[in-house]
């Protein structure tokens, strides 16, 4: 309270305070978080001096014998601001290991930021960047750490996640139920490209002047990073436009040859859902027409008895481009579109009778080399997949027929904060973010977070 006290006299000493005004209250209100920040951390730093180890001979948490060698300033970032602390070091009886008993007491060891600023700048880097985060903090709080500061926390913990993924998110699923409602559980995935920081092929025309690089290489490359949605559904809503979606969890990964990791941390989450999952809810697998991706789920067991469904706006826009190979851009193409619009929608056999419209028309006229080509990748396209477009089943059922969701996800997880201007990731690098940004996204923060802390001390 003195050091509160005289940091608000010292501030406000020379202020004109006979009349009220903007710029007055503004600089007490200055001045007064001046006055907590001071008076924060001298009420902190006392309150951990209480604790310092008096004794000349100290035992680690393993039974180490330290014995004393000097006392050390260390600094420390805390809500209120900068610590600066004086702390008893001792020495093992070799000199090779050092011991600090108050910063292991209270969880510091190792670290500069307190468990409440960690907190706060990991969530803010699964937002957006750490550069970003220094602006955003240093408006809105009073402790300052830098970039560089951040940028390896979030190294640091995204590498303790990672090192512990399988636990952590079983300790997190652990305390989650289904939602009260739940009519279907819908499993969906797809692949978003992220700009890597190794080399790739190059494509097009090779340069003149390859300025001393690979002519066929560029120093950076696109991946495709995966993400996955595990989404409930309740009844249609009062609109009757398709069911109310009411929670969605997410997976993601950075780019992987075949995917394993993702693909684990996908079954892993399925597997959590349907154990909660009542037993008369429909399981779903909800994608566009990737082929690799449906040759996965189509292929593995647990999938077995789930319903199948393409993507309805995927559908549509490979319809409409069938519309223009057959009819080019004309009235004639826009009504062969409506007209199949609405069949694919209202009925199971839709794609079939796409099929069939196709060839018919095909046969009545002539067309260029590219429309001819594009007209024979959708009847291939219908043809494969008539199976997985049973919209009218789907409909009736009250199960979506879109996969808004997976595609959303794409964008918040990974295009939104991985492929700004000028990014280029490391493998390691982006996982340490995806796997902060995805707790965050998929409303699990708070619960992820306590495990984390866990892991820290227990580390």
């Amino acid at each position: 309270m003195a050091e509160f006290k005289q940091n608000l006299s010292n501030f406000c000493e020379p202020l004109d305070c006979s009349a009220l005004t903007p710029a007055l209250a503004e600089r007490v209100s200055a001045g007064l978080l001046q006055a907590f920040s001071a008076a924060g951390v001298a009420s902190f730093r006392a309150f951990l001096q209480a604790y310092e180890a008096k004794d000349d001979v100290v035992r680690d948490a393993q039974g180490g014998v330290f014995r004393f060698k000097k006392k050390r300033n260390r600094d420390f970032m805390t809500p209120f601001g900068k610590l600066s602390i004086e702390r008893r070091c001792y020495q093992n009886k070799s000199d090779t290991k050092s011991y600090v008993p108050l910063d292991a007491a209270w969880g510091m060891e190792g670290h500069y930021m307190t468990p409440e600023v960690r907190e706060a700048v990991l969530f803010c880097c699964a937002l957006t960047t750490p550069a970003e985060t220094v602006q955003i903090v240093h408006k809105c709080a009073l402790f300052k750490p830098d970039a560089t500061t951040i940028k390896r926390e979030v190294e640091r913990t995204g590498s303790l996640i990672q090192r512990h993924r399988e636990a952590l998110d079983e300790a997190v699923r652990a305390k989650e139920q289904s939602p009260e409602g739940t009519r279907a559980l819908v499993v969906s995935a797809d692949g978003a490209t992220v700009l890597m920081n190794e080399k790739g092929l190059r494509f097009g025309r090779p340069a003149e002047r390859p300025r001393g690089e690979k002519p066929n290489e560029t120093p950076t490359a696109y991946r495709i990073a995966m993400v996955g949605c595990v989404s409930h559904y309740g009844p249609p809503n009062a609109s009757g436009h398709g069911p109310e979606r009411l929670q969605s969890k997410y997976v993601a990964h950075m780019p992987e040859p075949y995917c394993p990791t993702f693909k684990t941390l996908l079954e892993a989450e399925v597997d959590a859902a349907e154990a909660r999952m009542p037993a008369e809810a429909a399981r779903i697998l909800l994608l566009d027409g990737a082929r690799d991706l449906w040759h996965y789920f189509e292929n593995d067991p647990r999938y077995g008895g789930y319903h199948r469904c393409i993507d309805f706006w995927h559908a549509a826009e490979h319809l409409s481009v069938a519309a223009e190979a057959l009819f080019g851009s004309g009235a004639a193409a826009k009504r062969w579109y409506e007209k199949y619009y609405r069949i694919l929608l209202e009925s199971d056999d839709g794609a079939t009778r796409i099929g069939r419209s196709i060839d018919h028309y095909d046969s009545k006229n002539k067309r260029s080399k590219t429309s001819q080509k594009h007209l024979r990748e959708q009847r291939t396209y219908f043809k494969r997949n008539a199976k997985r477009m049973p919209y009218k089943t789907f409909r009736d059922n009250g199960w979506p027929i879109g996969s808004g969701p997976i595609e959303a996800a794409c964008k918040t997880l990974i295009k939104q904060r991985l492929c700004r201007s000028g990014m280029r990731w490391t493998r390691k690098g982006g996982q340490h973010v995806l796997a902060l940004r995805t707790y965050v996204k998929s409303n699990r923060w708070e619960n992820a977070w306590q495990h984390i802390k866990a892991l820290n001390n227990a580390a």
